[in-house]
C-alpha cells in the first residue's frame, strides 16, 4: 500500500509526509492538521490583529520592552500571554517564561555598540526548554517561521532550549556584530 493509499484509508496519516505521521483518531485538531500539512509553513496558524499590535507597538512606540506569545490550543491562534514595561529588566523577561512550556517572544534589545553609540535591536526567541511537552515542542517548530515572517522587522532569531542559550551577553554580542 502506498502512502496515497494509505491516507485514503487513515485520515490521520499524511501521504505528503517523507515518512508517515500517524496519529489516533483522537488526535488533537493542531497535531491532526501538522500531519496534513506534510511539511512547509502550516496554514492553520492564526495571527490575530491584536498580537501583530502588540509587536508594532513594541517596535514604533517602545510601549513594551518585551512581548510573550503563547498558542492558544482552545482558539488555535497565537495571542499575547504578558507585555514587559519598558523600564522591566531582562532578568524580568527571562523570569516570565515557563520553565516547562514553549512560547515565542519578542525582546526590545537597548544596548551601546562596540563604536560608543546607543542602538536598539529586536530579537525573536523561539522558547522550547528541555522540559515542556513533545507535542508542544512539534507545534511550537512547525509554526514558528509563519509566525516570524508576520513580526516585519525583527532583527535577529534565537532558537532557546537552556536559559543560556539566551543569555543577555549572547545578544549583546549577536547585535554588536552588525
Amino acid at each position: 500500500m502506498d502512502k496515497v493509499t494509505a491516507a485514503a484509508a487513515l485520515p490521520w496519516v499524511s501521504p505528503h509526509a517523507s515518512s508517515p505521521l500517524l496519529l489516533t483518531p483522537a488526535a488533537p485538531p493542531l497535531l491532526s492538521l501538522l500531519a496534513l500539512q506534510g511539511g512547509g509553513s502550516p496554514a492553520w496558524i492564526d495571527v490575530p490583529e491584536r498580537s501583530k499590535s502588540a509587536f508594532m507597538e513594541l517596535k514604533r512606540r517602545k510601549v513594551h520592552r518585551y512581548v510573550i506569545f503563547k498558542i492558544d490550543d482552545r482558539t488555535e491562534e497565537i495571542v499575547v500571554e504578558k507585555t514587559g514595561a519598558p523600564g522591566e529588566s531582562y532578568d524580568d523577561f527571562t523570569a516570565s517564561l515557563p520553565a516547562d512550556d514553549c512560547r515565542y517572544a519578542v525582546y526590545d534589545l537597548d544596548f551601546v555598540s562596540d563604536d560608543n553609540c546607543r542602538k536598539s535591536k529586536i530579537f525573536f526567541i523561539s522558547w522550547s526548554p528541555s522540559d515542556s511537552r513533545i507535542r508542544a515542542k512539534t507545534i511550537y517548530a512547525v509554526s514558528r517561521n509563519q509566525f516570524r515572517h508576520e513580526l516585519d522587522g525583527v532583527h535577529f532569531e534565537i532558537q532557546a532550549t537552556d536559559p543560556d542559550d539566551m543569555d543577555l551577553e549572547v545578544l549583546r554580542g549577536r547585535a554588536n556584530r552588525t
